[in-house]
């Protein structure tokens, strides 16, 4: 069988190189380059090699990787102009490599031709990129996975037989020539495509890695990384993180990069193209697409055909489903467009599937709360541009302790969505697990802890020892559950007073020294930043602080059945808080939800499932458990909203309301009654809860009149409901009183 080596080169002196190469390893092989060879006279039983020259960038601090200095030179190591690559080759033999890629033989080349392009595309150019390619994955054995890009992905997708045939159905719809629609995708697509390069990559990583690198300590759970390498050797992984800072997208390539991953492709709003990194962004891998483009259908046709090459070549994305960062630090509601896209690519592609990655990523401290927690109450966000990106690279030069990047459980979006049926309901299926696996990813930090005592606590200052008192009940239950916290020294004696610290020079407490002791309290104003940290570990503790709110039912005799219909009728009482609390947290289906609430039972009555329950046993079982009932801590704040929005709606009768009004209205009214102490949590007064409060409203067609008449019936309903969640709350403050005060008392007295 004739053989030719197929010289992917671009100089006198990298043909050079690879006849050299051939010479030595394929000395019954003729060199030429793809121009030089005739298809029509060329036997078809011809096997094609395809060679490269690969550069590589010189030694620095162990690895080998472009300096911003090389570029700010005009210099790229990995493609040296011609006038230096003789002095490389002699001077740093080391750093110039020759890589074969897979051979085919022309046969072979000509019937996948024929399978994957459309009519009419030139033969020599799908050899070109199939050469290009098989040469692309045998010089990743030498510069690594890392360096994993994309290549020629516009011209793959504009030849392919699909494509050709998506876009004539799309043509025939809209009344418009195929051609016509081919020619608009293609450019729109040019728009949007990562045009990844190795150098863009590296330079990327050294300007920007500079926001987090000396701000935070950056760290991964290593055994998931492991088992992540091993699944992303057959899958490609979709990488769907908790969305916090402007830096969670360096944070996580840091880590992936540490470990050698194939970069990310990044999905990004295109109100974050800043010039000139937008530039340099898009060749390092983050495709810039509109934040809307529904009433766009070649728009739409381009971008599912790129995310569909995408899954089909198994490279890795990375996009944030929450939309935008947190402003509570809950995460917020998933938005499934994008999702909705995947999860088309695989449903059309044949055994094409990929690997979602539930990513938690989590910060000690963030100079970006301040403005977060501002617009959660109402203030005006403020545009990205470069004079904002300054700003907030000045920011970034002070230590904030520790960034954690977590993952939860990776599984098949395939199966994912064969278990979640058919139906609109489908993909809310799988984006609430993608939630679900995020929160229990989520680390506990001691800041968050820190947030959690001192908020839920009366309006006033604390001793760290009374701030260790609350903790640790807190951190024992962290142990029981097995959760994933921080180490309890950071929430005792000395580490303790180091938290405190942080917070205090954050500006997030305020430390009062003139006394006898040193007292802590929330800055004015700053219960926002506070609950922030907070809400970060919140999720943890909803199914315990939802037990309690049940447990408080059975006391009030509002259980009071016999014992054969408690456990059910407590299941119906878990269920209706439950629904009154989805548009805040993500919660698994009933059965698990209802498992989770057994186990967390099994905490509080050991022996619950086999001793008949009673209302005398269940009020000592709330008793006995000091400084154990988290339910105040935990939900107050969203009550409390729930409450202002449940007042507005029952005062306005049966007339419809507008959302934008009745936000508005939402947050003068909370200001107000903060102010007249009937709401305890001034975090409640926020946008974001009063929009979570109005999206339950609209779920329970609480907004606009019915036809049967009833809404205003119904708003009074809901507003009962909310007002015994609180009368509730403030129960458990008064046991809370109680069980001090006990534990205060002498012995003798107890």
């Amino acid at each position: 069988m004739a053989s030719i080596v197929l010289a992917d080169v671009r100089t006198a002196c990298e043909r050079q190189v690879v006849a050299e190469w051939a010479a030595a390893n394929r000395p019954d092989a003729e060199l030429l380059t793809l121009g030089e060879i005739d298809f029509a006279t060329t036997d078809e039983d011809t096997e094609l090699i395809p060679a490269r020259v690969v550069w590589l960038p010189p030694v620095r601090r162990g690895e080998r990787r472009v300096s911003v200095a090389d570029v700010l030179a005009l210099s790229n190591p990995r493609k040296p102009p011609a006038f230096r690559q003789e002095m490389i080759k002699k001077k740093s033999p080391d750093r110039v490599r020759v890589v074969q890629g897979a051979a085919a033989t022309i046969t072979d080349l000509r019937a996948r031709y024929r399978q994957e392009t459309a009519e009419g595309e030139s033969f020599e150019a799908f050899v070109g990129v199939q050469a290009a390619l098989a040469a692309e994955r045998a010089e990743r054995q030498v510069v690594g996975d890392r360096y994993k890009v994309p290549r020629l992905v516009a011209e793959q997708i504009g030849a392919s037989a699909r494509f050709q045939a998506n876009a004539a159905t799309l043509a025939a719809e809209l009344g418009r020539p195929a051609a016509a629609v081919v020619r608009e995708a293609t450019d729109k697509m040019g728009t949007f495509v990562a045009t990844q390069s190795r150098l863009m990559d590296d330079v990327l990583s050294s300007i920007l890695g500079q926001l987090h690198e000396r701000t935070w300590t950056v760290s991964a759970d290593l055994d998931t990384m492991g088992k992540l390498r091993t699944l992303n050797k057959t899958h490609g992984l979709v990488f769907l993180p908790s969305h916090r800072s402007y830096v969670d997208p360096f944070v996580l390539a840091e880590v992936l990069r540490r470990y050698d991953f194939p970069p990310n492709l990044i999905l990004g709003g295109d109100n974050l193209q800043l010039w000139p990194l937008s530039a340099i962004a898009r060749r390092a891998g983050t495709i810039f697409i509109r934040r809307k483009f529904g009433t766009d259908p070649v728009y739409k046709f381009a971008m599912r055909s790129y995310l569909s090459y995408i899954v089909e070549k198994r490279f890795n994305l990375v996009w944030y489903i929450e939309g935008g960062r947190s402003r509570t630090g809950k995460l917020r509601p998933p938005k499934l467009g994008l999702l909705a896209y995947v999860a088309d690519a695989v449903a059309h592609l044949e055994d094409a599937d990929v690997m979602v990655v539930p990513t938690s990523i989590v910060y000690d401290q963030l100079h970006e709360i301040g403005a977060m927690a501002a617009e959660a109450a109402g203030a005006k966000k403020r545009p990205e541009d470069l004079g904002w990106l300054l700003r907030y690279a000045k920011q970034q030069r002070e230590y904030l302790g520790n960034a954690r990047v977590r993952f939860g459980e990776p599984f098949s979006l395939r199966q994912a969505l064969a278990e979640a049926g058919e139906g609109k309901a489908q993909l809310e299926k799988v984006a609430f697990r993608v939630m679900d696996e995020i929160n229990s990813a989520t680390p506990i930090s001691a800041t968050s802890l820190a947030g959690f005592a001192i908020l839920g606590a009366e309006d006033r200052a604390y001793t760290a020892a009374e701030i260790e008192q609350i903790l640790a009940p807190l951190l024992s239950y962290i142990d029981r559950r097995g959760l994933p916290g921080p180490d309890p020294s950071s929430c005792r004696g000395l580490g303790l007073l180091g938290t405190l610290g942080e917070l205090t020079d954050a500006g997030v407490l305020t430390r009062y020294d003139g006394g006898t002791d040193q007292v802590w309290s929330i800055t004015p104003d700053n219960h926002p930043i506070a609950a922030y940290y907070r809400n970060g570990a919140i999720h943890h503790f909803v199914d315990r602080a939802i037990v309690e709110l049940g447990l408080l039912a059975a006391d009030d005799g509002l259980l009071s059945l016999g014992e054969d219909e408690v456990l059910a009728a407590g299941q119906a009482e878990s269920l209706r808080i439950r629904d009154l609390l989805k548009f805040e947290f993500f919660f698994p289906v009933k059965d698990e939800f209802l498992h989770r609430l057994g186990a967390e039972l099994d905490l509080i009555v050991p022996d619950w499932r086999h001793e008949p329950p009673s209302a005398e046993r269940i009020h000592q079982t709330l008793l006995g458990h000091a400084g154990q009932l988290f339910a105040r801590r935990t939900l107050q704040p969203f009550f409390d909203a729930q409450l202002v929005m449940a007042t507005l709606l029952a005062s306005a009768g049966d007339r419809s309301v507008d959302k934008e009004t009745v936000l508005i209205e939402a947050l003068g009214l909370g200001r107000q009654l903060v102010l007249q102490g009937v709401v305890r949590s001034k975090d409640s007064v926020s946008r974001e809860l009063y929009d979570a409060a109005y999206q339950l409203a609209e779920n329970r067609n609480l907004i606009s009149p019915s036809e049967d008449g009833d809404v205003a019936e119904r708003r009074r309903l809901w507003l009962s409901e909310v007002e015994e969640m609180r009368r509730r709350l403030a129960r458990i403050a008064e046991i809370e009183i109680a069980q001090a005060r006990r534990a205060a008392a002498p012995a003798e007295e107890r």
